[in-house]
C-alpha cells in the first residue's frame, strides 16, 4: 500500500479538518467517501473534497474493499459500535473524542481493534501540537524541577447544541469539553488520577434548568496522582469571549505556561479603547497544526505498520475520568479511580 484510502464518518467540523487534510495536504493520503445519515451533509462535503462517493449508512463504508481506513467524527454514542464493525472489517480507525460513553465500551473497541490487528489512534491531538510537545520535553528535562500542580482549562464560545443537555446521553462539558484537558494532563505528569472531586453548575444556559437540572455548563475538577502531582481541571461552555485553551505546570524551581488567547501577533492601543487585542475564536484555528501533524501521524502508522502514539488506553482513561467527575458531581464525595 502507497496511499491510504480513507472514508469519513460523520461529516460535522472535527471530520472535515481530517478530511481536508487528508485529501488535500497529505500526499500518502485520499479521502475517498464520506458517511452521514443526512444526505445534505454528505453532498456538502462531497462537493469539497472533490469527490462524488457517500453513504447514508455506515455499515455500507465496511463492505467497500478500498477503504483502507476510517475516520470516526460521530457523536460520541455512536462511537462503539462504528469502531467494533470498522475494526472486524479490516479497517483502521482515527477515532475523535471522547472514546465512549464509558469503561466497558472502551475495552469493547480496544479488544476488537486488537483482535483484528487494526490500528485504533485517539484524536488528542494537543500530543501533537508543538507547543505541547515543548513542553513535555521540558518536564523531561527538568527544567521546572519536581512537577507540583499541573491546572488546565477549556472554555468554549458557542452555546451547547440541545443534545448535550441530557447528561446521560452526553457526559457533559467533562467529556465534551475537557477530554483534552484530562489526557493532557495525564500525559504531563506521566501518571494516573488516584481520585478526583468535582463540582459544577448551570450559569449560562437557565433557561433549559427545570426540564434538565442535571446539567452544567461550567465545572471543576481536582485530583491527585498517583505519584503525588495535584491537578485541577477547569471547563465551561458559552463564554461567548472566544476559545479559551491553557495550561500551567508548576513546578519546584519554575513553572511552565501553554496556549494563546491572542488570534494574531500584534495589539491596537487608542485613547478611546485603550488596548484592544482580537481574541482566539475556535479550536479550528488555535490547532489547526496539530490537527495535520495528528493526521500526517496516523496515515504514516497505516502505511508503515506502526502503533500509533495514543492509543485506546489513553482513551479509556479519559473516558474513566470523567465518568468520575460526573459521578462526583452527582453524590457530592471524593471518587477514587
Amino acid at each position: 500500500m502507497k496511499t491510504v484510502n480513507i472514508c469519513l464518518i460523520g461529516a460535522g467540523r472535527a471530520g472535515m479538518i481530517h478530511a481536508r487534510n487528508f485529501q488535500n495536504i497529505i500526499p500518502q493520503s485520499r479521502a475517498v467517501a464520506v458517511a452521514d445519515p443526512f444526505e445534505e451533509a454528505c453532498k456538502k462535503s462531497c462537493d469539497e473534497l472533490g469527490i462524488d462517493r457517500y453513504y447514508l449508512d455506515y455499515n455500507d463504508v465496511f463492505k467497500q474493499e478500498d477503504i483502507h481506513a476510517v475516520v470516526v467524527a460521530t457523536p460520541t454514542k455512536y462511537h462503539c459500535d462504528i469502531v467494533k464493525r470498522a475494526a472486524d472489517a479490516g479497517k483502521h480507525i482515527l477515532c475523535e473524542k471522547p472514546m465512549a460513553m464509558n469503561v466497558r465500551e472502551c475495552d469493547e473497541m480496544i479488544e476488537a481493534a486488537e483482535r483484528n490487528g487494526v490500528n485504533l489512534q485517539l484524536g488528542f491531538m494537543r500530543r501533537f501540537d508543538a507547543n505541547f510537545i515543548a513542553a513535555k520535553q521540558a518536564i523531561e528535562r527538568g527544567e521546572i524541577g519536581e512537577i507540583v500542580h499541573i491546572r488546565s482549562l477549556t472554555r468554549g464560545p458557542s452555546k451547547p447544541q440541545e443534545w448535550m443537555y441530557d447528561i446521560e446521553k452526553s457526559n457533559g462539558p467533562l467529556a465534551e469539553v475537557n477530554s483534552h484537558d484530562i489526557d493532557c494532563i495525564r500525559w504531563l505528569a506521566g501518571s494516573d488520577l488516584e481520585h478526583v472531586y468535582a463540582l459544577a453548575g448551570n450559569y449560562r444556559n437557565k433557561e433549559i434548568a427545570g426540564e434538565w437540572p442535571s446539567f452544567y455548563d461550567n465545572v471543576v475538577l481536582t485530583g491527585r496522582f498517583e505519584n503525588g502531582i495535584l491537578a485541577t481541571i477547569e471547563g465551561a461552555q458559552y463564554v461567548k469571549y472566544g476559545y479559551d485553551a491553557r495550561v500551567e505546570v508548576l513546578g519546584t524551581e519554575g513553572v511552565i505556561h501553554i496556549g494563546k488567547q491572542d488570534a494574531y501577533g500584534y495589539r491596537a492601543v487608542n485613547k478611546e479603547a485603550g488596548i484592544h487585542t482580537p481574541f482566539v475564536s475556535s479550536w479550528t484555528e488555535l490547532f489547526s497544526q496539530a490537527y495535520l501533524n495528528e493526521d500526517v501521524h496516523f496515515a504514516d502508522c497505516v502505511l508503515q505498520g506502526k502503533k500509533p502514539r495514543v492509543t485506546g488506553i489513553d482513551g479509556k482513561m479519559a473516558v474513566k475520568i470523567v465518568n468520575a467527575g460526573n459521578q462526583s458531581i452527582k453524590t457530592g464525595t471524593t471518587v477514587k479511580l
